[in-house]
């Protein structure tokens, strides 16, 4: 921890990519929770940027189709670092976790029902229901600063737990409100909720909120063109040798093209668009069952990395069964299409950041677009607040209300709840500790 009142020492690159790397291996509890981990590390602990920054860059990832945690990391990677600042954090936020679903994948469709695995499993999800409840009420201390934005958090969790309204409309709506709000009562809608100044006392951080803009952050046509023009090549390449070599209706290149789509549809996280995945991969094109498609959503929960990460699974799962190199080769044809879905559902995360983010910096002091945003961030916090009731009754209530109520699973979910309220016990830790309960619960046969 850095003195409160002094600037800290200039962050390298080696010392960022080893932060990155770090992230990509303990972020689990989903973008709530990676998003708190972050707040932490970058915001209090570091001071590496300035809260009214994390903030700004926060909501412009709230936005974008895609997992907005791993947009986040992007983005201050390219703002600390440069494009490969950029790149480095984004891809060390996915790596860790593809490799373990691939491993996980392999163990899962290779030899079946693993009682090691499931019993982890078991007691990670009550672990990770407690820390999206934690996050949520974190992110929400933070941006709840007034009764506008309180009502806005309430109307949003009405309208996505009660009316079921798609993520989109939700967001949209939020932006319209922050804009007529911004100009009704612009103090309430200015970033930080309307209190003026530094919220916290962490102190001075290197991104500051008076901090200058990069030259690499700074808008020019030039550099827009550039990004889109590695953005068209990066995805035309590999496409056009899948269609080249294999033909369009081959299974990898069918999958490159479907994973291009979800990746564009992907707003309000993961959940907003498992239904769509659901029905392409499980009813159109199956690639794998409705059960392995459930299981892969347990992986995809337990494992760090952003929830949509389940897209590796449904491309392991699709490659492998399909025998797309022959029976030989299963674990191969799996692996590769599980990178391969990863790539073409993440590509686009990376051109959002690199050629939005100077648009975003030029705004950071402007109301008219931070109102919006900020009315956004307060609609977020009632989507994260149903998401944790979602978590909830799947794991508590397994088989629906009308089957058994957990009362294993509820023990471990309130333990975790007081590690991280009461006894502030880090992400890590509680997952670690959860894992091992859950173990031990199955060993038992309780």
């Amino acid at each position: 921890m850095q003195a409160p009142h002094t600037r800290p020492a200039q962050a390298g690159f080696r010392q960022a990519l080893g932060f990155w790397l770090r992230l990509g291996f303990i972020g689990f509890g989903g973008p709530a929770g990676q998003i708190a981990i972050m707040h932490t590390e970058l915001v209090e602990r570091r001071r590496w940027i300035s809260e009214k920054r994390f903030l700004h860059a926060l909501n412009y990832c709230m936005v974008l189709p895609g997992p907005e945690a791993q947009q986040l990391a992007t983005y201050i990677g390219w703002l600390m670092h440069r494009t490969w600042g950029g790149v480095v954090a984004g891809a060390l936020f996915v790596l860790p976790s593809l490799f373990i679903l691939i491993a996980l994948s392999w163990l899962y469709i290779a030899f079946g029902d693993v009682p090691v695995v499931a019993g982890l499993f078991y007691g990670i999800k009550p672990a990770v229901t407690a820390i999206v409840v934690q996050a949520a009420h974190r992110i929400g201390a933070r941006a709840l600063r007034n009764r506008w934005l309180w009502a806005i958090a309430a109307a949003s969790f009405v309208a996505i737990f009660a009316l079921a309204l798609p993520f989109p409309l939700i967001v949209l709506l939020a932006a319209l409100v922050g804009h007529v709000g911004g100009r009704m009562a612009p103090d309430a809608f200015r970033s930080g909720g309307g209190h003026g100044g530094r919220a916290h006392h962490w102190g001075p951080a290197l991104i500051d909120d008076d901090t200058p803009t990069p030259e690499h952050a700074r808008f020019s046509v030039a550099r827009l063109l550039r990004v889109a023009l590695a953005g068209a090549v990066l995805w035309c390449v590999p496409m056009g040798l899948l269609s080249a070599v294999y033909g369009w209706d081959h299974t990898l290149t069918q999958m490159g093209w479907f994973f291009t789509k979800t990746a564009l549809l992907t707003f309000g996280g993961a959940y907003a668009v498992l239904p769509y995945v659901y029905q392409g991969a499980v009813g159109h094109y199956g690639w794998l069952s409705p059960t392995q498609m459930i299981d892969g959503l347990a992986l995809g929960e337990t494992t760090p990395g952003p929830l949509i990460m389940v897209v590796a699974f449904v491309g392991f799962v699709g490659g492998y069964v399909k025998q797309l190199f022959g029976p030989d080769a299963l674990f191969l044809a799996g692996a590769v299409a599980a990178s391969l879905v990863t790539w073409f559902t993440f590509l686009p995360s990376f051109l959002f950041i690199l050629a939005g983010g100077p648009l975003v910096e030029s705004t950071h002091n402007a109301l008219k677009f931070t109102a919006p945003l900020t009315a956004i961030t307060a609609a977020v916090v009632g989507v994260i607040l149903n998401l944790a009731l979602f978590f909830g009754y799947h794991v508590l209530w397994p088989a629906g209300f009308a089957g058994h109520f957990d009362a294993v699973s509820a023990l471990i979910a309130l333990g975790a709840t007081i590690a991280l309220f009461r006894f502030k016990r880090n992400v890590i830790q509680v997952i670690v500790a959860c894992a091992l309960v859950g173990l031990m619960v199955r060993w038992l046969g309780l």
